[in-house]
């Protein structure tokens, strides 16, 4: 079985929390022994780890960057549904989705996994051909939400949107030039997916046909337009207020 890496706390700390036993090896800065670090250490002994110390040079190889935190673990990866339709016909709510088009870089996926998470999206969807996969750079960033959060690469998302639309699943893209605010009366309590697209590049025109409505974020000071990440937690947490409510 192949290995993926983990870096940084809070993405070993999740995956430690929620699948202890995927984690192959656990490599800790030898040299740091802080509280923080204590207490991961007094979590990873209570799972029954065995912990290699290692220094920075080697903890830097294996992660890629010296963001380490000191911590690197080599991992399974976890069995999630394995189809979106499997993630779709389990649920017991209605669906709420984040579709991100043209999103490469890996600190935006990431980013966008972790508000997906915080807000209780169900899954995030991208393109094969036009995405960025989850790798160690996204799980860092992710703070642990690439570990919670189903991230489905599928390889038509036109034929995906049409798919929603057949389990009537609400498409709604975001555009600047939207008629209509996302505050404006959207009601997003229903099955809906939110399709965002990368920044200045926007949804690309084939994805923003396919969407049953568009609607904008009111921008009122200088700038034009939000970071994607950004973007979808303004999305996300409106549609996770009106369900609250």
């Amino acid at each position: 079985m192949s290995l993926k890496l983990l870096f940084g706390f809070h993405a070993v700390s999740v995956r430690l929390k929620v699948a202890p036993k995927s984690i192959r090896e656990l490599h800790v800065d030898a040299t740091r022994r802080d509280q923080r670090m204590k207490q991961f250490l007094a979590k990873a002994e209570e799972a029954g780890l065995r912990v290699i110390d290692s220094d920075d040079d080697k903890l830097q190889k294996l992660a890629g960057t010296h963001r380490h935190q000191g911590v690197v673990a080599r991992v399974e990866a976890i069995q999630q549904s394995n189809s979106l339709d499997d993630l779709l016909d389990s649920l017991t709510e209605p669906a709420l989705l984040l579709v991100l088009d043209g999103v490469t870089d890996p600190h935006n996926l990431g980013a966008c996994l972790r508000v997906a998470d915080g807000a209780g999206a169900h899954a995030v969807i991208a393109p094969k051909d036009h995405a960025v996969g989850i790798n160690a750079t996204v799980a860092k960033v992710a703070s642990g939400a690439a570990e919670t959060v189903p991230y489905f690469m599928v390889t038509n998302l036109a034929r995906t949107l049409t798919e929603l639309k057949e389990r009537d699943i609400w498409i709604i893209g975001t555009s600047d030039d939207a008629p209509h605010s996302l505050y404006e009366g959207r009601d997003f309590k229903g099955p809906v997916a939110l399709v965002l697209g990368a920044e200045g590049a926007g949804m690309r025109q084939l994805t923003r046909k396919h969407c049953d409505e568009l609607v904008s974020i009111p921008m009122l000071g200088g700038v034009s337009s939000l970071n994607v990440s950004v973007a979808s937690g303004v999305c996300l947490y409106e549609a996770r207020r009106q369900r609250l409510a």
